[in-house]
């Protein structure tokens, strides 16, 4: 018999086996979108610095495709307009 589709008999089963399996695919669901704006926000710091001549060292890009953070990565896109030198994001 497949657990996808067995009937849980208990109120236990019923409430922390069918319920949990959902509230765990919804918190999958938002922390791969989290990931996915995190990996955008990561292509378009790198993306802006290449584009304006910026040579990143591989130490800069792992770090810039490495984090996870959104917000540092959402106020590292505004100062990859305008920094001199790839490091800057960082100061």
């Amino acid at each position: 018999m497949s657990v996808g589709t067995y009937e849980w008999q208990s109120d236990f089963a019923r409430k922390y086996v069918g319920i949990g399996r959902e509230e765990g695919r919804e918190e999958g669901r938002e922390e791969g979108r989290e990931e996915g704006r995190a990996y955008e926000a990561a292509r378009s710091v790198i993306t802006i610095l290449e584009s304006r001549g910026l040579t990143l060292t591989p130490h800069t890009r792992r770090r810039i495709e490495t984090c996870t953070d959104l917000h540092t990565l959402e106020q590292w896109i505004p100062k990859a307009i305008k920094a001199d030198t790839p490091e800057d994001l960082f100061t």
